[in-house]
């Protein structure tokens, strides 16, 4: 398929969604940049779901907007906004071949015969699947469903593609290898793309930008990794991965950066325009925990996890046990050792509840 021009941006301005009392979105302002992978990331419950078949078209706002690019699509059904569908469940016709499933949405656009199977053989070699175009689905694996199911979505050259939790039913190397691929696509063929899901990792692995969401509203938004080292609440600190959380109290700031005062002593923290006095928490991820002879924090190691190309410790200190990730590690495990780690300032984040 021929490379396209970067496709318009996503707006979305004061979107609620009410069913009866319950608000599943609320109030959400969200831009999402023409031609990026952007994730709405969150917990079962959140909204996500809900904000995405609202851009698609299958979800009427109760109140707000939903603009593409400069066009406002809030009142337009699906079939008019130009916008490409993955479902969880991959919704194949199974008495159509893979080649009659990728061309259908062609055939309900009139495209011509010859032109149909063209754009749809071009659509399954972009995922790889165009030498399986003759089987059904029902003869083709989970992830071979799921290519489908996308070669189909981006067929007719839509404006946006909409990929709601894609990966959910597949196994752990079929996520990684369909993860690859979903990148590369949308590399490739530049359409706006909005991905929903709660796994933190796809999210982090994929994405250009981030929306997590929490009670239908977006708490923070940025890259990867804004949101991994700068999250803005402890919600979503640990939602985006692990992270050791101590009591602290802001003893000094300034605006680039504060002394938390914890069990463990003072800690630097490159996190700007805290209070003085203010309680809050002091995160650490276990990665920017490093084994170090002069490090200042020091505890006795309970248990080693080897995990090859890391080591995963948990070391009792003072201020409870703090979760420790070792790369490359020298040893299979440290149980029972005294150990000394050190945080660089820059990894220790003030958080808010």
């Amino acid at each position: 398929m021929n490379t396209v021009p970067i496709m318009p941006a996503i707006t979305l301005q004061g979107v609620t969604c009410r069913f009866g009392e319950v608000r599943a979105v609320d109030a959400v302002d969200l831009h999402i940049g023409g031609g990026s992978l952007f994730f709405l990331l969150g917990p079962s419950g959140c909204g996500k779901t809900t904000l995405l078949r609202t851009i698609a078209g299958f979800q009427e706002p109760s109140q707000g907007r939903v603009l593409l690019g400069d066009r406002d699509i809030t009142s337009l059904p699906p079939e008019r906004r130009e916008a490409g569908m993955v479902f969880q469940g991959y919704a194949l016709w199974p008495h159509m071949s893979v080649l009659e499933n990728v061309a259908f949405g062609l055939e309900v656009r009139r495209v011509p015969v010859t032109e149909r199977r063209r754009r749809a053989m071009e659509a399954l070699d972009m995922v790889h699947m165009a030498d399986l175009a003759d089987r059904r689905p029902g003869q083709l694996s989970g992830g071979q469903q799921q290519r489908v199911a996308l070669a189909r979505a981006i067929v007719f050259r839509p404006q946006v593609l909409l990929l709601d939790e894609p990966l959910s039913n597949l196994d752990a190397r079929l996520r990684l290898e369909m993860r690859g691929l979903i990148r590369s696509v949308c590399d490739e063929v530049r359409m706006t793309t909005v991905y929903v899901t709660h796994d933190q990792a796809e999210a982090l692995s994929l994405a250009d930008g981030i929306a997590v969401m929490r009670q239908g509203r977006v708490v923070q938004q940025g890259t990867p990794q804004d949101l991994y080292r700068r999250p803005c609440s402890r919600f979503v600190a640990e939602f985006m991965g692990r992270i050791n959380l101590l009591p602290a109290t802001v003893s000094a700031a300034d605006p680039k950066g504060c002394t938390l005062v914890t069990a463990l002593g003072e800690l630097p923290c490159g996190t700007g325009g805290m209070r003085p006095g203010a309680s809050l928490h002091a995160g650490i991820r276990p990665e920017s925990l490093r084994i170090a002879p002069e490090g200042s924090i020091r505890g006795s190691c309970r248990r080693s996890v080897y995990l090859g190309e890391m080591a995963q410790h948990e070391v009792e200190t003072p201020a409870g046990t703090l979760l420790v990730l070792e790369q490359d590690p020298g040893r299979a495990s440290r149980a029972g050792e005294i150990l000394s780690l050190r945080v660089e300032r820059d990894a220790v984040i003030a958080l808010n509840d």
